[in-house]
């Protein structure tokens, strides 16, 4: 039971009036430490009761049985708990200690997948820091939702179909060679797109010229296909190596172009049901009762399928093949009209799993307060940034400790760490500024100063050659070791509010804040001095870095033991 059952069960017993549930969410944790740890309000009761909530709390406080508690007196309107240090920690602590980093697992997914869309690059362009966030956003979500007993099945829609890649053959005919794509794939598409995108504002020629290459490819014909096969299996390699890098993997490659022979069968059921209607010479469905004010153009005039056909391939597909509980689309904010259309049309399709899709949305990276675009080649491409941090990070290890052995590794793990945790602890919704300096920084609100924080841990317990037994009793009642408690004890609670609300930013904050704490227990409390507490101190120790490492892991970050 946690505490605020603890504490709602015992209030209940005096106030029948209220049901227990309502009183848990009545409970508040008050913004001083010297008011207790929860605190309940009787303003809710004074209707009620017919009494002032004043003398409500001290009647309470009075009836309470306190042997649970500290202390349970009532101050005003309201009745403050303070909980039994000694026995929680105990509690806590041996909980850590058992499970270890499955301590906070549950199983509220009984093993059901969970499909997320995510990363989803175009093919023929570089990897960009505006695809990180749907990356480490969709990962760390899945590894929260794994956390909790689902299976996370993690999807790359590949951009690797449209009308770019007629712009990008044209370009490549008129001005490509095969061993300049070879020797740097991706650099050297890019150059033809900026280049031929740049022709086409001057003359509508080539945008037509493009067109036409993109329905030769659409249409098999044999020239288009294998230059598409070829930009496509040059972009992958690189992909996955940077991927490799970023340690995120993916359960299925199928992108657009998968659902190519798919799109029929959507356009058949849509049919069959009456849905589509004619619009200036298109198909489409009205979907005015969901109060959505534009119909979904499923067909264009000239017959060509448009994106929202190819995402209900998709999710039907999806469907079908992981029978999912939910499927997460982790797209930028700028899709959202799209993905109420893909909903609304799928509802009327008569598919009401509809209802477990959900679009998880971001806010746009900027660099100097500008947005970046591949067309206008202004992007912060990912390799090179994930390089300069790296180095970063291993000249600030040479500063501070020139003898650690594996430095490479553990710049690496800092470096990459730093980029993902900066774009993790911003709630999604909101954007940032690209910020390498900030995001490598040991000192602040950053992902290497939480992973410093676990390592300086590591050091305390070899130098104590501290290992926890499972059954032995740690326990602790003073003011600052009972801080860290409370986080650790919130964990489970944590993990569950990022998961309902899809935001990694929870689990990055909790992390933050426990390796804060840390930091201020430390500096106020000689743990490695002889005393009676001395072996209570380090299983607090190790449970803090225990659960540390566990936040970091579901982020996608890694804990070095050194630093």
């Amino acid at each position: 039971m946690n505490t605020k059952e603890l504490i709602a069960a015992e209030i209940a017993k005096v106030v029948p009036e209220l049901e227990q549930e309502n009183i848990q969410n009545l409970l508040e944790t008050p913004k001083n430490a010297d008011m207790g740890d929860l605190a309940f309000p009787a303003f809710s009761l004074a209707k009620v009761l017919r009494k002032a909530p004043q003398m409500i709390a001290a009647d309470i406080a009075e009836k309470i049985d306190a042997s649970n508690f500290e202390k349970v007196e009532a101050v005003g309107p309201y009745i403050n708990f303070f909980l039994d240090k000694s026995k929680i920690s105990a509690d806590v602590l041996g909980q850590v200690i058992a499970q270890g980093s499955h301590y906070a697992d549950q199983n509220i997914g009984h093993g059901r997948n969970i499909a997320f869309d995510m990363s989803s690059p175009n093919i023929a362009k570089p990897f960009s820091i505006g695809h990180l966030r749907s990356t480490v956003i969709a990962d760390a979500l899945a590894n929260i939702v794994a956390k909790q007993g689902y299976k996370p099945v993690r999807i790359n829609h590949l951009g690797d179909w449209g009308k770019q890649f007629g712009m990008l053959i044209v370009a490549y005919k008129k001005w490509g060679s095969e061993e300049a794509v070879k020797a740097n794939p991706i650099n050297e598409l890019l150059q033809l797109y900026v280049r031929i995108n740049a022709e086409a504002e001057e003359d509508p020629s080539v945008d037509e010229e493009a067109r036409e290459w993109f329905r030769k490819l659409e249409a098999g014909d044999e020239e288009a296909t294998a230059l598409w096969q070829w930009f496509r299996d040059e972009s992958l390699v690189e992909f996955n190596r940077l991927y490799d890098e970023l340690g995120v993997s993916f359960d299925s490659y199928n992108g657009e172009a998968f659902y190519n022979d798919k799109m029929d069968e959507v356009v058949d059921i849509l049919t069959e049901k009456g849905l589509l209607q004619e619009s200036q010479g298109a198909q489409v469905v009205n979907l005015e009762k969901y109060g959505i004010e534009h119909p979904a153009l499923i067909k264009k005039s000239d017959g060509a399928t448009l994106y929202i056909t190819r995402d209900l391939a998709a999710a039907l597909y999806r469907k079908r093949t992981y029978d999912f509980a939910k499927a997460i689309y982790v797209v930028g904010n700028e899709q959202s009209a799209h993905f109420k259309q893909l909903k609304a049309v799928l509802k009327e399709m008569g598919y009401n799993w509809s209802d477990d899709m959900t679009h998880v949305a971001f806010g746009l990276v900027t660099k100097n307060g500008k947005k970046l675009s591949t067309r206008k080649g202004n992007v912060i491409l990912l390799e090179p940034t994930i390089a300069e941090a790296v180095n970063r990070a291993q000249a600030q290890i040479e500063a501070k400790n020139p003898n650690l052995p594996n430095k490479e590794a553990v710049a690496h793990a800092v470096g990459v760490g730093a980029i993902k945790f900066y774009d993790l602890k911003t709630d999604r919704m909101n954007g940032y500024d690209f910020d390498l300096d900030a995001m490598v920084s040991f000192e602040g609100e950053t992902g290497p100063y939480v992973q410093y924080a676990h390592a300086r841990i590591q050091s305390i317990l070899r130098k104590a050659n501290f290992t926890p037994s499972a059954d032995a009793t740690y326990s602790l009642n003073d003011v600052e070791s009972w801080e860290i408690i409370k986080l650790i004890q919130d964990f489970p609670r944590i993990i569950n509010r990022a998961s309902d609300n899809f935001e990694p930013s929870i689990v990055a904050k909790f992390a933050i804040s426990l390796a804060q704490a840390f930091n201020k227990y430390y500096a106020h409390t000689r743990i490695l001095d002889e005393s009676p507490e001395r072996d209570s101190r380090l299983a607090l120790c190790y449970a803090t870095a225990t659960v540390l490492k566990e936040a970091l892991r579901l982020l996608g970050v890694e804990a070095p033991d050194e630093m």
